[in-house]
């Protein structure tokens, strides 16, 4: 009998096998990380094609291991796929939908996600790949609900990247499902990116803020950053920042891509995290320093965003 290792991740690989993808999942995954005191992923590779495996960039790769080893992991990537328009081959839809019926939770990068839907994996869930596939996407897989304007679609057992770049927020984003937000902080760090940016595939930054700011927003956000438990409304930023409300909401757009009020909704809800994550405070008082007034209307949106509750992610995230 098969013993599935929660902490196990295997990617697959695959003659023309995508580089990128390939090395973005190396890099989280593999990489040892010995100054964070958890027990970090086990990773290997898993070959789909026998004897070395050409990749992108004039690249070999050499797999020890076949597709057996999927029946291991309990994560397993697909690192994108040679060709949107070749279907994968049978023996690894079986591994995937067996995979998946035992509990691993299976992850596509960019057009990794049409080896998912071939497998009949996505059918009724929510999905995304790069932009340039999603009519494709669509028209081949109608019953697939395809989210093409995201970063990355988490549906549980299921998650989906966009474009190749956008694996880097995803690959983010299981680390902070996994060990909590300070560790896939790190994580971040360590590769020179943001720890989470908000979005669809235009791709804008909230972290960190541009001290450069040629529109005067940056010191008004700064301020309201380190003030999060103070009320703010985008009249009193407009007026911080020395501007009419319709005119600090328009430069407002173009410094950060989002609205005034998404941008101060997201900003404390990464206090909150914060603050869940590294107090016992009450779940009122949480809210109150991260500016929502209320439990009820941090859950609200800590709900809507995170989908979780406030409860929850402490519970599964508090470092002690």
């Amino acid at each position: 009998m098969t013993i599935t290792e929660p902490r196990r991740v295997v990617a697959l690989a695959y003659d023309r096998l995508c580089t990128f993808e390939f090395g973005i999942v190396v890099e989280v995954f593999a990489l040892p990380r010995p100054e964070l005191s958890v027990d970090w992923y086990k990773f290997s590779v898993c070959s789909l094609d026998p004897g070395p495996i050409r990749a992108m960039g004039g690249l070999m790769v050499q797999s020890r291991d076949g597709l057996g080893a999927l029946r291991r992991a309990g994560t397993i990537v697909i690192p994108g796929w040679r060709d949107p328009d070749e279907p994968p081959p049978e023996a690894l839809k079986r591994e995937l939908r067996l995979a998946y019926a035992r509990g691993a939770r299976v992850v596509s990068i960019c057009s990794g996600v049409f080896v998912l839907a071939a497998a009949g994996l996505l059918d009724g869930k929510r999905v995304t790949t790069h932009w340039r596939y999603v009519d494709r996407l669509t028209a081949r897989f109608p019953n697939i609900y395809v989210q093409p304007d995201v970063l990355y679609v988490d549906e549980g057992n299921i998650l989906t990247s966009a474009g190749s770049a956008a694996g880097i927020d995803l690959c983010l984003h299981i680390v902070r499902r996994d060990y909590g937000a300070e560790i896939a902080n790190v994580v971040a760090r360590r590769l020179v990116v943001p720890p989470h940016r908000e979005g669809g595939q235009a791709q804008y930054v909230l972290h960190p803020i541009r001290k450069e700011s040629i529109n005067g927003i940056a010191p008004v956000l700064e301020c309201a950053d380190k003030h999060m438990d103070r009320p703010l409304t985008v009249d009193e930023m407009a007026r911080k920042a020395s501007m009419s409300t319709r005119t600090f909401a328009r430069r407002f757009r173009e410094e950060t891509g989002t609205t005034p009020r998404q941008w101060l909704i997201r900003q404390r809800l990464l206090h909150a995290q914060r603050l869940l994550e590294t107090t016992t405070e009450s779940m009122e008082e949480v809210a109150q320093a991260a500016g929502f007034g209320s439990a009820a209307t941090l859950r609200q949106h800590f709900s809507r965003m995170r989908r979780t509750t406030p409860t929850a992610y402490r519970r599964r995230f508090r470092i002690v």
